[in-house]
C-alpha cells in the first residue's frame, strides 16, 4: 500500500516529469495506424497522466486566456469524458517519480490508478510524443505531430486539439471531438467557438442572424438573417469572409437551413402566407428550392438529416401541435415519432438526429418550460437529460455521446455541454444570450 503522502508526492509529480534524455525511439513496437489495447477495467474510465512538455513555455489561449500544450492536452481529454486526467497544471515538486534506473516507475503510476503516460517535447515545427502502457511497463506509440503555427493561434490551438484526439483514440479507440467547433448566435450574429470554451468570435455582419448550420466540409455555414421582404438563408464562406443569398430565399419566411451528411442538398423551411414547408436545393445553394412537404397551413421547421442522409426529422403542426415527425429524404413516408399527448405537454420540436443513428435529441414543453429529451429509433423510449432551468435547441457532437444545449440554469442564457452517460455538464459559453447551436464535424488537417 502506497500512504497518503506518499500518493500526494506522486500526483505532484506529473507537473515535474521531465522526458528522458534515452532511447525511446527504439522502443516503439506498435505498428502505424494501429489502435493501441491499452489494459485498464471494462466499465471504468482509464487514468491517463499528462507530463510537462518539455520546450514548451506556454502559448497565449485565446479570448484573453493563456494555455500550455499541457493544459490544452489535460482539458481535452478531460473535456472527453472517457478517461481520467490524473494531475493538474499548477501541481509541482522536485522529485520525479521515476525508479532508481532513471525510468518511469510504472508500479507507482499503476498504483495511483494511471494505464497511459503521455510524454512529449516540443521541437522546431513539431511535437514529439510517446504513449506509454503502465500496465505492460513499456511505450506503447510514438509519433511526431506537425505543430509549424504561431503559438496561441487559432491554427495552433486546432493543431493541439487535433493531438488530444488522436491520444484519445490510441488509448481508448475512439477519436475525440477537441478538434471540432461550435457556431451560436449572440446580439443578432454569428459567433464560432472552439470545443473547449476559447476562441470565441463573431463570423457574420448586421444583426438578425438565426439558426447557423455547418457544411460538412467545415469551410463554410448557413444562417438566416433578416432581408428587405423577410428572412432569407445565406451561405458564407470563412475563408473570403463573403456571404450570398440563396435563390427563392428573400421573401417571405426562410429559416432553419440544414446540411445533408455529404454536403450535397441543404434544406430549409420556407413560408408566406399559408403555412411553412421543407424546401431541398443543392449543397451549394445556387438554385432556388423545391418542395418537399406539404403544409396545409401548417408549419414544417428544423428539418436534420439521419446519418447516411436517406431520413430526415422535423418539426411539423400537421397534428394540431407542434410534434417531431420523420421521413424519407424527398419528404414521402413521413410519420410520426414523438407519441401524442393530451395538454400543454405536446409540444415536441427543434429534433437533432444523433451521428450514430441510434437517437433524435429535441425539446419538450413540460410544466410550462421547454427540456432536452431523446427518444430511441429503436424502442421509442423517451429519456429527459435536463431539468434545471429552460433547455433548448439541442446539436449532437460529432461523438453522439456528447450534446450542446441552450440553458438557463445561470440565470441567462448560455450554452451547455452535457455528457448523456454520465450526466456531466459544463458551460460552453459565457457572455449572455448565446443560444441556437450547431456542433462541426471533426475537422482535417486543413480545417479553418
Amino acid at each position: 500500500m502506497i500512504g497518503t503522502s506518499s500518493r500526494r508526492l506522486v500526483l505532484t509529480a506529473v507537473c515535474a516529469m521531465s522526458l528522458p534524455a534515452h532511447g525511446i525511439a527504439a522502443q516503439d513496437t506498435t505498428s502505424r495506424g494501429i489502435r493501441l489495447g491499452l489494459t485498464y477495467e471494462p466499465g471504468t474510465k482509464p487514468g491517463v497522466v499528462i507530463l510537462p512538455v518539455r520546450g514548451d513555455a506556454g502559448g497565449g489561449g485565446g479570448g484573453g486566456s493563456s494555455d500550455s500544450i499541457r493544459a490544452i492536452l489535460q482539458r481535452d481529454l478531460d473535456y472527453s469524458d472517457r478517461v481520467a486526467v490524473i494531475g493538474g497544471e499548477g501541481t509541482s515538486t522536485s522529485e520525479p517519480a521515476r525508479s532508481a534506473t532513471g525510468m518511469l516507475d510504472y508500479p507507482l503510476w499503476k498504483a495511483l490508478g494511471a494505464a497511459a503516460i503521455v510524454q512529449a517535447t516540443l521541437t522546431p515545427g513539431s511535437l514529439h510524443l510517446a504513449l506509454h502502457d503502465v500496465t505492460a511497463q513499456q511505450v506503447a506509440r510514438i509519433k511526431d505531430f506537425p505543430l509549424a503555427a504561431t503559438a496561441g493561434s487559432a491554427e495552433w490551438r486546432q493543431l493541439v486539439h487535433g493531438i488530444s484526439d488522436e491520444i484519445e483514440a490510441w488509448i481508448t479507440g475512439a477519436r475525440g471531438i477537441a478538434r471540432s467547433r461550435v457556431l451560436y448566435v449572440r446580439d443578432g450574429r454569428v459567433y464560432v467557438i472552439d470545443s473547449d470554451g476559447a476562441g470565441d468570435r463573431p463570423l457574420s455582419e448586421g444583426g438578425g442572424a438565426m439558426s447557423p448550420a455547418w457544411h460538412p466540409n467545415g469551410r463554410t455555414f448557413a444562417y438566416s438573417a433578416f432581408g428587405e421582404r423577410g428572412t432569407q438563408i445565406l451561405i458564407r464562406d470563412l475563408g473570403s469572409r463573403q456571404s450570398r443569398v440563396v435563390p427563392g430565399t428573400t421573401r417571405g419566411l426562410n429559416i432553419t437551413p440544414e446540411f445533408s451528411p455529404d454536403g450535397s442538398t441543404l434544406l430549409y423551411a420556407h413560408g408566406e402566407e399559408a403555412g411553412t414547408d421543407l424546401m431541398a436545393t443543392d449543397g451549394a445553394g445556387s438554385t432556388g428550392g423545391r418542395r418537399i412537404t406539404v403544409s396545409r397551413g401548417t408549419d414544417n421547421v428544423s428539418p436534420s438529416f439521419s446519418q447516411d442522409g436517406r431520413r430526415i426529422a422535423f418539426t411539423s403542426g400537421r397534428s394540431g401541435h407542434p410534434e417531431i415527425y420523420t421521413a424519407d429524404v424527398d419528404g414521402s413516408n413521413a410519420e410520426l415519432l414523438t407519441a401524442f399527448n393530451y395538454g400543454e405537454q405536446s409540444y415536441r420540436s427543434n429534433p437533432a438526429w444523433s451521428p450514430d443513428g441510434r437517437l433524435i435529441a429535441f425539446q419538450s414543453q413540460l410544466g410550462g418550460r421547454f427540456q432536452i429529451m431523446t427518444i430511441s429509433l429503436r424502442d421509442r423510449s423517451v429519456k429527459q437529460l435536463s431539468s434545471d432551468g429552460v433547455n433548448e435547441d439541442p446539436a449532437w457532437a460529432p461523438d453522439g455521446r456528447h450534446l450542446v444545449f441552450t440553458s438557463s440554469r445561470s440565470g441567462v442564457k448560455q450554452l451547455v455541454v452535457l455528457d448523456i452517460e454520465t450526466g456531466r455538464t459544463r458551460q460552453l459559453t459565457h457572455s449572455p444570450g448565446s443560444r441556437l447551436a450547431a456542433w462541426s464535424h471533426r475537422f482535417a488537417d486543413s480545417s479553418p
